[in-house]
């Protein structure tokens, strides 16, 4: 869930947050424009009419695969009766609903809903205050994307500018060096440090101590080309494996593997798309 943002309203602060791609805007927020001493009760009041449960439920079967159909029936069955109450919780325990979500804490908590639903709400507390609300909400979208774009853009730049000085760079110090006698001489417990050896000069525990300080392994810092051959470089040693190549051999190979296809990969039209 992305951190949580706020516009202001007609003098209301109003958060929302993006979760899964979506954004859920605050509704006792909203509530607070109405009686900002007992928000939670505005929403209950809105929960249990026939018309917003028909709503929440028409919305759910439309955007969730898990959502419970006959509970939601029995609800809105229940809706046109005068004893009829309902809260978030409920609704999201028994449904299984998605729409709407409970967000603990003293600044921030409370209950969210998906924009579609936090606009039907603002409509019943007040349509001007739903139009504010909307228009707000656009321009802070807006912006984002504009932001979104300006930044993309200088990355996009900025990486053009640097393409010539990292590839100068990853010749002079991510190309395999040839594996020194006493490496082929070495009997390696570990498949996986065989691979390392070959492709980044070291094993796993080598590069550790070389890097006391940093977090992950050897891997984790591999480059795009890197971790291309590694991954042709396994299931070349696999193949040697089961042709019953002596370790020392199949090292050397796979060296000559690596040194090969690193060269073939820097200048390669393709990995500077994918980058």
């Amino acid at each position: 869930m992305n951190e949580k943002e706020t516009i202001n309203v007609k003098g209301t602060n109003v958060s929302f947050v993006s979760k899964a791609e979506e954004d859920y805007i605050s509704l006792t927020d909203i509530a607070k424009y109405r009686n900002d001493k007992n928000p939670s009760e505005i929403i209950s009041l809105w929960l249990r009419t026939y018309s917003t449960i028909e709503y929440l439920g028409l919305w759910e079967k439309l955007n969730n695969p898990n959502f419970k159909p006959h509970i939601y029936e029995g609800f809105k069955n229940e809706s046109a009766k005068p004893h009829f109450w309902m809260s978030s919780k409920k609704w999201i325990k028994e449904t299984n609903a998605i729409g709407l979500f409970s967000k603990s804490g003293r600044y921030g908590g409370g209950t969210y809903a998906h924009s579609d639903i936090a606009f039907k709400f603002a409509s019943w507390i007040s349509a001007e205050f739903e139009l504010y609300l909307i228009t707000e909400f656009k321009r802070l979208k807006i912006e984002e994307q504009k932001r979104l774009s300006l930044e993309w853009n200088l990355q996009r730049t900025l990486s053009k500018i640097n393409y010539r000085i990292h590839t100068d760079a990853i010749k002079d110090t991510i190309i395999p060096k040839t594996i020194t006698n006493d490496q082929i001489s070495f009997v390696y417990a570990d498949e996986a440090d065989l691979l390392n050896v070959a492709l980044f000069g070291m094993t796993a525990k080598q590069w550790r101590i070389s890097n006391p300080k940093t977090k992950g392994n050897i891997r984790d810092y591999a480059t795009l080309e890197q971790l291309i051959v590694l991954s042709n470089m396994e299931g070349i040693n696999a193949l040697l494996i089961r042709e019953e190549i002596p370790q020392k051999e199949r090292l050397i190979r796979l060296n000559k593997v690596a040194i090969t296809q690193m060269h073939s990969l820097i200048d390669n039209k393709l990995m500077k798309k994918l980058k």
